[in-house]
């Protein structure tokens, strides 16, 4: 890829165009790195705010058996709600984003 590029350039440049030209292939290096980057970001995010959704979707799934009728007892959709609400603060999301965030982010 790049090195093999930059070899075969500087190969055919003169003693003095070098270090411009070597100077150019660092910047588009960076700019690449700097792309790649805030690509990875993106990507991170994405990947966070999934993880988050799929731990509170677990923690529903396990939990909303809590709230069956019992006993001709109703339900209300007001009922419900706060409960997937308290169930989503409380899924434990926070913590397990917390300790899995530092694995998947880039080293400044």
């Amino acid at each position: 890829g790049e090195i093999n590029r930059i070899n075969q350039v500087l190969r055919d440049t003169t003693s003095p165009q070098k270090t411009p030209v070597v100077r150019d292939w660092i910047r588009s290096v960076i700019s690449r790195l700097d792309h790649y980057k805030a690509e990875h970001k993106t990507i991170l995010k994405d990947a966070t705010t999934l993880l988050e959704l799929a731990l509170w979707k677990a923690n529903l799934d396990d939990n909303e058996g809590g709230l069956i009728q019992k006993e001709g007892v109703r339900i209300t959709r007001g009922r419900r709600k706060r409960a997937r609400k308290e169930i989503c603060v409380t899924s434990g999301a926070s913590i397990v984003i917390k300790n899995v965030l530092p694995f998947l982010t880039l080293l400044e």
